[in-house]
């Protein structure tokens, strides 16, 4: 069985770690000559949208997924032709745009901050009356990891960030002042048949995910399921999706979905029974989903920009080292590790070992 993965970065490299114990073959469509996953997977080296290398793709693959959200629509639906591609275009083009992703949580009644389209600098000055101050000014398109984003305190912040954003279609989002990020992960399959990963509570460093904790047993975890699902059954989701939710005052507010594995279940390789990697290939590929139920207490640390000492890492129980084998430099993810514990207790004490070690 042939799985195509439009994106070569460490998420379709994790995919393939993950699918190779079941006996599946990859290949990876990405531009990068370096492309980590390639290591491990045939590589076409060729744009995202280059419709020779898409349709050798889909002739090659039983089917085919992504690992970033930010591929071609008209590339997927011409492919989807040929082949099963999963999670669907719809799902894409939903997950895609800030704009049409906050419109369908409010559709189907998934609390979200408050959020205005700004198409002109009118917009930009009329949006402090809907959003007060400080809000948010964000590209619809082409957001990830901090990036495409202004946060405004005043009137005067209003040309820099004009000036700074204006070349892309925008949205305006009221600043929420949260007390925790939280995202819940699930797998959906074909035949309806759904698993909920426990939560992850997540902290985030210039805009990037630095850590996040496994929660079992969270209270928030029913209300995050009741949230994910109304998505999952309305897009008629297949694969592994992820949502991310702040939480005020005790109740959540969807922030965004990612119609893919996520950072913030990096954690489930070593701290479930099933790894939302493997679940995620059960599920595009309509076998059974494995158990989700974590192993003891887990966490994931991202290595950004530099990776420790191997060693000094491997000399601590329970840390499990994950290099990503890219390039190093400033603000890129290179790695990662997750950590597992008997107890929670414990765990602090391997996270503290551990985040002494980073560069």
């Amino acid at each position: 069985m042939n799985v195509g993965i439009i994106g070569g970065g460490q998420l379709a490299r994790m995919l393939a770690l993950a699918g190779y114990p079941l006996g599946l073959r990859f290949v990876v469509l990405d531009p990068a000559p370096d492309a980590c996953a390639a290591q491990l997977c045939d590589h076409l080296q060729a744009a995202y949208d280059d419709p020779a290398a898409l349709e050798e793709l889909a002739r090659r693959c039983d089917v085919i997924t992504y690992e970033f959200e930010n591929v071609s629509l008209t590339g997927v639906d011409k492919i989807a032709e040929v082949t099963a591609v999963y999670p669907s275009s719809r799902s894409l083009a939903v997950s895609r745009d800030r704009l049409r992703e906050k419109t369908l949580f409010r559709e189907l009644d998934i609390p979200t901050p408050q959020f205005v389209a700004i198409d002109s600098f009118a917009d930009l000055e009329n949006a402090p009356k809907l959003l007060g101050w400080p809000f948010l000014l964000k590209t619809r398109r082409f957001g990830y990891d901090g990036k495409g984003q202004y946060l405004l305190y005043n009137a005067g912040d209003l040309q820099p960030a004009w000036q700074a954003l204006a070349s892309q279609s925008l949205i305006g989002e009221s600043f929420v002042p949260f007390q925790r990020e939280i995202s819940i992960l699930a797998a959906r399959r074909k035949n309806g048949e759904t698993a909920f990963y426990p939560l992850s509570e997540n902290q985030h460093q210039n805009g990037i995910l630095h850590l996040s904790r496994c929660r079992p047993d969270d209270p928030q975890t029913k209300p995050a399921e009741n949230l994910i699902q109304r998505l999952l059954e309305t897009l008629d989701y297949v694969g592994v999706m992820a949502l991310e939710l702040f939480e005020v005052h005790g109740k959540l507010l969807a922030n965004e979905m990612a119609p893919r594995v996520h950072n913030s279940g990096h954690w489930t390789i070593e701290g479930a029974e099933t790894s939302q990697f493997e679940n995620h290939l059960r599920a595009i590929l309509d076998l059974p989903l494995g158990a989700t139920e974590p192993v003891n207490y887990s966490a994931m640390v991202n290595f950004i920009g530099a990776l420790p000492e191997l060693a000094d890492l491997l000399e601590q129980p329970g840390i499990h080292c994950h290099a990503y084998s890219k390039a190093l430099r400033p603000g890129r993810k290179v790695g990662h590790a997750t950590v597992r514990a008997p107890t929670e207790a414990a765990l602090e004490a391997r996270l503290n070992h551990l985040l002494k070690l980073l560069p």
